[in-house]
């Protein structure tokens, strides 16, 4: 069961890489210091990049060249976001690799990077199996139960992280300012909690700053790469990306078809999230050379494609696009072609249209952009709330499960096998259910 083991291995993982960081400090130090992020023994680093590996990788554990090249560039652009959030969230770095060739910004390098091709190798040859194969020994329900303890833990150890790193503790009221007994034994609980939490923390990062910072207020409407730029160019994105989509077929197919993500509007969510992770990750390389975005582009775009495929069909038991057909493919997630594709959108992208997408975004009234900006976001998450509905039945009456109560009668109504079509003609439902992704165990 998919979210079972991978929850497991999520655990797994993060506690050896917790441990392996733990060694190699001392080994360095010669002292213990505690370099997780969090308060319990895991580092979310290795925890995420395990189970993304594992889910996406295992099917071509065959090939390792590319079992190779995309457990390390997956592993490589999860450090590279940690450590940026990092260094954001607490105004300094948790590692350097400015010393090592081939570095960007000093979070990656190319000799670490090949370092965790190896490791995913060896994750999906054998750590993989060893692991599954342990948690199949836990009794069922006894397992769900400590994931579900292991889970809450975590979650509440996450926030209490989350809540360092943004300084609430100094937004706090002093205990001494409040009068009722019981908001002051809550207060001093929070700070007590929050104040643990910094100074272990600061004490392995002795320069690491928790204090909030003054936001100075913007002139214009979404500068830089703001929060509501990047939500309206995942918009913007979205709604092209189904535009050049559905006409890019109509050229090659020779007939209309949706390309559509969602039940209301013609939106593809894969482009709308390519565009706003493009212009978040590389937004302060945008002035690079255009091979550097081509060959970033092309990687990345490739990563995230074939993320998507593996996503899509295991959340909704269906695969949405297949390039079997097309040389060089890889499990027909993903071809050669079309990630050389991803890297030519990638120069055009900041070369060509960034500039002026950007511009005219920033010429937006303050105030009324910023209520378009979350209109449009409660509409998305309405749609992608329903589309995921229809799709989960589209899935399960091919299965001939029959509907089980109203939300169902209503989704077999409304969105039938004959919408569903028009709105993904190319879907195809796999044999496996939902809940289900093979590991494997020997």
């Amino acid at each position: 069961m998919i979210l079972y083991e991978l929850g497991w291995l999520f655990f797994a993982y993060s506690f050896i890489g917790w441990v392996l960081e733990i060694l190699f400090v001392a080994v360095r130090r010669r002292k213990y210091v505690d370099r997780g992020v969090l308060n319990g023994p895991l580092c979310m680093v290795y925890g995420i990049a395990g189970v993304i590996i594992a889910a996406t990788m295992s099917e071509n554990s065959g090939n390792l060249f590319f079992l190779f090249l995309y457990s390390a560039l997956y592993a490589t652009v999860i450090e590279w976001i940690a450590g940026h959030i990092l260094e954001h969230s607490t105004q300094s770095r948790w590692w350097d690799y400015s010393h090592l060739p081939f570095n960007l910004d000093g979070y990656i390098a190319l000799p670490v990077s090949v370092l965790w091709g190896i490791l995913g190798v060896g994750l999906v040859k054998w750590g993989n199996p060893l692991l599954v194969y342990l948690v199949r020994m836990i009794p069922q329900p006894l397992g769900s139960i400590l994931l579900c303890v292991l889970t809450v833990v975590f979650l509440i150890d996450l926030i209490d992280t989350m809540l360092t790193m943004a300084g609430i503790r100094e937004r706090l009221p002093q205990v001494e300012a409040v009068s009722n007994r019981l908001a002051a034994l809550t207060l001093r609980m929070g700070h007590w909690i929050l104040g643990r939490t910094e100074r272990r923390m600061v004490k392995a990062h002795p320069e690491a700053s928790f204090a909030p910072r003054a936001k100075a207020k913007p002139t214009v409407f979404a500068p830089g790469c703001s929060f509501y730029k990047i939500v309206l160019l995942f918009f913007i994105g979205a709604f092209l990306g189904d535009i050049v989509e559905t006409i890019f077929c109509r050229i090659t197919a020779g007939y209309w078809m949706s390309r559509s993500s969602v039940v209301w509007g013609p939106f593809s969510i894969v482009w709308g999230l390519a565009i706003a992770l493009v212009t978040l990750m590389l937004y302060r390389y945008k002035d690079r050379s255009a091979s550097f975005l081509f060959v970033v582009g092309t990687l990345l775009g490739g990563a995230y494609e074939y993320l998507c495929s593996v996503f899509t069909e295991i959340v909704f038991g269906t695969v949405f696009w297949d390039y079997s057909a097309i040389p060089f493919n890889l499990a027909g997630r993903i071809n050669l072609l079309y990630c050389f594709f991803w890297g030519f959108a990638a120069v055009a992208w900041f070369r060509g249209v960034y500039p002026y997408v950007s511009r005219w975004i920033e010429k937006i009234p303050i105030r009324p952009g910023k209520i378009v900006t979350w209109v449009l976001i409660v509409f998305m998450a309405v749609d992608v709330v329903v589309s995921s509905a229809a799709l989960s039945r589209y899935t399960a009456r091919a299965a001939g499960v029959p509907a089980k109560n109203a939300v169902e009668v209503y989704l077999d109504e409304h969105y039938d096998d004959d919408r569903m079509f028009q709105i993904y003609p190319k879907a195809v439902h796999t044999e496996k259910p939902q809940s289900t992704v093979e590991l494997p165990v020997s």
